[in-house]
């Protein structure tokens, strides 16, 4: 089941007997976790029907021990392991994953055991049966094409509306890992004030400096091959501090915006229709890219797309400057694609 469907479980009281819950997504966990254990302990004393255990710590039995305990004025105990890739490293040849595969075989329905790790061996009795038998809870990093959608519901659970567009221009700017993107959903929520709703300026102030203007600013200096100009825009909007990384998810941003709206021309789509494909919603946005397509041509767009992934893996694996890298991309991008270099990511 996914995270949604497990959390989904909890919020209407239907809960199982056994969750494993694993994955590098460690917000997601966490959130699968609260609610939980805020659906087993609602209306019961937690201090009487909780108990918390870290594997590696605490002998196996001890957890199925507490798993049979009988609630004490309450409907259910909530039994929680957590690090259970710890046991993956038992060498014995009796593992614990086996002893609670076999718990969970035949569990105890007034408790809710929930064993959560990154990551355990697919092999394992107690993986095997996890999937089998639905209780298997994948908390796995979220495919950047579902991050825009993922920031929008944070939002709406807020009470605040955010575009479409600007949902991605933030998982641009704030990348994949999602407890860093909740924290920016928060500062944004409350810099933003109650039910308001959230805007490029918003982002541009509280997750980085970055504003569009500026990406777009260079995409047409990029275009005219105005390099001077270029750089003077990257001058402007370059932090040291962040090695540019901000500045150059917001300047992909906007190219594959760019793509996203030749493709559907090329398909066929009329310019409304490409703009909302490419992400864009307001009337003036989409007559601004829509020029800037027409003026660039759909083959350049590729090769820039190339050039930025190139320069975003130079960004984070060569200890040259980031300020030498992102100017070499700015020669790379505004020179003819005959002409273009690799960008070098060498140490």
């Amino acid at each position: 089941m996914t995270p949604a469907d497990a959390i989904a479980q909890a919020q209407s009281g239907h809960i199982l007997a056994v969750y494993v819950i694993v994955g590098e997504e460690r917000l997601l966990r966490d959130q699968v976790v609260a609610e939980l254990r805020a659906a087993c302990l609602a209306g019961g004393l937690a201090d009487f029907n909780e108990d918390k255990f870290t594997a590696g710590e605490v002998d196996v039995e001890a957890v199925v021990s507490a798993a049979r305990t009988v609630p004490m004025m309450a409907r259910r105990r909530f039994v929680l392991v957590r690090g259970a890739e710890r046991w993956d490293s038992t060498e014995s040849a009796s593992s614990p994953f086996d002893r609670l595969a076999e718990y969970a075989s035949a569990p105890v329905d007034s408790s809710c055991v929930v064993i959560v790790g990154s990551e355990i061996d697919g092999r394992r009795r107690l993986a095997v049966a996890a999937r089998k038998q639905g209780f298997l809870v994948p908390c796995d990093p979220l495919d950047s094409r579902m991050l825009p959608g993922w920031i929008v519901d944070r939002f709406a659970a807020k009470g605040h509306a955010i575009e479409r567009d600007v949902a991605e221009l933030l998982a641009a700017l704030a990348g994949p890992d999602l407890s860093t993107l909740d924290d920016a959903v928060e500062r944004l929520a409350l810099y933003a004030g109650p039910g308001a709703p959230v805007d490029e300026s918003a982002v541009g102030a509280c997750v980085a400096r970055v504003r569009t203007s500026d990406t777009w600013a260079m995409v047409d200096a990029v275009g005219a091959r105005d390099l001077a100009r270029a750089v003077r825009t990257l001058d402007d909007a370059y932090d040291p501090r962040d090695r540019g990384l901000p500045l150059l998810g917001a300047l992909a941003w906007s190219v594959r915006q760019l793509a996203k709206f030749q493709a559907a021309v090329e398909s066929g789509a009329g310019p409304d229709d490409a703009a909302r494909t490419a992400g864009v919603f307001q009337p003036y946005r989409a007559r601004e890219l829509a020029a800037k397509a027409r003026a660039i041509p759909a083959r350049e767009v590729e090769r820039w797309i190339l050039v930025l992934a190139e320069t975003d893996l130079a960004l984070k694996s060569s200890r040259r400057g980031a300020d030498v890298i992102l100017g070499e991309m700015l020669t790379r991008l505004c020179r003819t694609a005959s002409r273009g270099a690799g960008v070098s990511a060498r140490s």
